[in-house]
């Protein structure tokens, strides 16, 4: 005997703050055939197909030894280079890819949007999951280097404090969704604003503890740091995995306020352009 289909309404008279995850759940099949498309056309257009994944961060990790450790001489806590700037490396490409992906939902997907109907929102959800198992890959070369430190020397001190580890990286991935929606809305009526995204995103890489430790900032400075609520978030990862930095709990949680504050931003403006973006994209 054939079961009953569940009946799904598509009306456009939903509050600004609905997330609909009940039906982002009846549609996770698709959730999974977006993250498989994206992981596996990556790979299938690149000429060292998943190699790239361990390639790209240890080449940006010995660049980023030569100019910022041996020729700029910036403080790492005391920490070896390769780790330090390695962790910095492995946290911000998740945040970085999570958020350029996401800003141009919208406009990348267009016909994709005007031909069938699905939850809108599995769209951001999808770059943020497919960006994650990049993640893992890179975090699992960054565990490889940090183990033979651990083994062979009595530089780094691991603590409780990678328990946090969940958390933080789910924080990045809540930031980057936010402020994903928010440019992803804002672009389908002003399409140069995805140019300002690309600059503002690797200026802002400068401005948030990845190549540098808030240490070495000027002591009058340092306070600045708190207003950058990834700051608090590289800060712990490090002083988890590596026992050195400048962690500060309550300015982890204030970070946490705020990215929860900036999604469910993202979520209403998400939601109000998702309705007629069709109209000007």
């Amino acid at each position: 005997m054939q079961q009953d289909q569940p009946t799904y309404y598509i009306n456009s008279k939903q509050s600004l703050f609905s997330l609909n995850l009940k039906e982002v759940w009846a549609y996770r099949d698709l959730l999974y055939m977006l993250v498989k498309k994206d992981f596996v056309t990556f790979y299938k257009q690149t000429v060292l197909g998943p190699l790239w994944f361990i390639v790209q961060p240890l080449l940006t990790t010995v660049i980023y030894i030569i100019l910022f450790g041996n020729i700029a001489k910036l403080s790492t806590d005391g920490l070896p280079q390769i780790l330090f700037y390695l962790s910095g490396i492995t946290v911000w490409n998740y945040f970085s890819e999570s958020l350029t992906k996401t800003s141009t939902v919208f406009t990348a997907n267009a016909g994709m949007f005007g031909k069938v109907y699905f939850p809108r929102l599995i769209m951001p959800l999808s770059i943020v999951a497919s960006a994650l198992m990049k993640f893992a890959v890179q975090f699992g070369i960054f565990l490889a280097v940090l183990l033979y430190y651990v083994l062979f020397t009595d530089t780094v001190h691991p603590n409780s404090w990678i328990l946090l580890t969940p958390l933080l990286i789910l924080l990045m991935a809540m930031f980057a969704l936010g402020m994903g929606m928010i440019f992803s809305a804002l672009t389908t009526k002003y399409k140069d604003l995805t140019f300002l995204l690309t600059f503002g995103t690797q200026l802002f890489m400068y401005i948030t503890p990845v190549v540098y430790p808030i240490s070495a900032l000027p002591e009058k400075l340092r306070f600045l740091a708190v207003f950058n609520p990834l700051s608090s978030v590289f800060e712990c990862f490090r002083y988890a995995f590596l026992g050195a930095g400048s962690f500060d709990l309550m300015n982890l949680i204030w970070s946490s306020i705020f990215i929860f504050a900036l999604l469910i931003i993202g979520t209403v403006i998400f939601n109000k352009v998702e309705k007629s973006f069709m109209d000007t994209v």
